[in-house]
């Protein structure tokens, strides 16, 4: 997962309305998203390869989703990353304690930004860590935006689709309206291009919200919303 903008107690309905995109390359094994036939009150797609998930949530109203950070010459984990979304999904422990767990083995990980949270009659909340640099954060209301980087990282198409997401976070909003953003192709201007690490070129092609390579790109994108009843909407866009 490679972008994702989310609202979290902004709609008077809605408390949580999150948009995601996940980047991978193409030829690497995924299932769409549905029910684990090993958990099934998990609902993800998965990484058939390291059997973690970008995108989940389960029927007790928890729910999970992690991005890379783009740092090409640190080590790499021994873990895949997409555990640790899959692990919160398993357990019952509160998002608190379960990203203090994480927080203590966090080298043994890639970089990564991890949001995790719990909507339902209990709880509502929601916590987001990355292991490249910031603490355990619990989230106020608010619009954000993720992508490669820290939480809120200011890169043109973190903040286009804020701002985006603002501008339509209506009464009545329309998840094909979002599903249009997700699919905006539009590179960043040079001057706002970040600097990562990987050259100008793949800079480029990897600073639109929606990316088309020969070898990699925008596999999927994915609308979630949960409401003031705990009901849950999970619609998932597969593209390769």
């Amino acid at each position: 997962m490679c972008v994702i903008f989310f609202a979290y107690k902004i709609h008077p309905k809605f408390p949580l309305v999150l948009l995601a995109n996940r980047d991978e390359f193409y030829d690497r094994p995924t299932e769409k998203a549905q029910n684990w036939a090993d958990f099934p009150n998990i609902f993800a797609g998965k990484d058939l390869v390291g059997g973690g998930t970008w995108l989940g949530l389960n029927n007790s109203g928890r729910f999970a989703a992690v991005t890379n950070y783009r740092q090409p010459n640190a080590p790499k984990g021994i873990h895949s990353r997409g555990n640790l979304t899959a692990d919160f999904l398993k357990t019952d422990e509160s998002a608190e304690d379960y990203l203090k767990k994480i927080e203590a083995q966090k080298d043994r990980f890639s970089g990564f930004n991890l949001i995790v949270g719990e909507i339902n009659e209990r709880k509502n909340e929601l916590f987001y860590f990355s292991n490249r640099g910031e603490d355990i954060k619990k989230l106020d209301s608010g619009i954000f935006g993720l992508s490669n980087h820290l939480l809120d990282t200011p890169w043109q198409k973190v903040e286009k689709g804020k701002h985006f997401l603002s501008e339509n976070l209506n009464e009545e909003f329309s998840k094909d309206v979002y599903f249009q953003l997700l699919n905006d192709k539009t590179l960043a201007d040079d001057k706002d291009l970040p600097d990562t690490g990987i050259g100008y070129e793949r800079e480029k092609l990897l600073s639109a919200i929606f990316i088309e390579t020969p070898i990699y790109g925008t596999r999927c994108s994915s609308v979630l919303t949960f409401d003031n009843e705990f009901n849950v909407e999970f619609e998932e866009r597969v593209f390769v």
